[in-house]
């Protein structure tokens, strides 16, 4: 199984939205209100927020069968470095029908070369308990001065 993964571009637009509705939807059964209008809004948002949201995608032969986001956060200064960014992986994903042969291994790869050549001060992840085994094999650990604060 060759998998290519690479940056995407607006041109993948359609694409990723098709992914993303498969995440969120994966396991329910229900019918997702307007659908279409979702992947039309989503490939307008991936153009609005590509210079933040830097997009990647895995590829079997013409097929997206992947993807991941590296989410770029500026970081107030300091002295001894004016310029600060960090990172989040989020809604990484890979379709079910090709799960459990590297792909996800190969986007997170990308998007922490990606990482590394941004000279990121920190990545985080929030995952699903799934997922977390792929994490810790990719470098991330859980760290107790991490806290979280679900809203309301």
């Amino acid at each position: 199984m060759q998998v290519t993964v690479r940056r995407a571009t607006e041109d993948d637009a359609v694409a990723m939205a098709d992914l993303r509705l498969a995440a969120l939807t994966e396991g329910d059964s229900r019918a997702v209100p307007d659908a279409l209008g979702f992947v039309d809004s989503f490939a307008s948002w991936i153009s609005d927020h590509l210079p933040t949201h830097l997009p990647f995608v895995a590829e079997l032969g013409d097929d997206v069968v992947g993807m991941a986001w590296l989410v770029l956060t500026e970081r107030v200064p300091s002295p001894e470095r004016r310029y600060r960014r960090s990172g989040d992986v989020q809604s990484m994903y890979v379709v079910p029908e090709v799960r459990d042969h590297g792909i996800g291994a190969a986007l997170l790869e990308a998007v922490l070369a990606d990482a590394d050549r941004l000279a990121l001060e920190h990545v985080t992840v929030h995952s699903s308990d799934q997922a977390v085994p792929l994490y810790q094999r990719a470098g991330f650990q859980h760290d107790p001065r991490w806290l979280g604060r679900e809203p309301g």
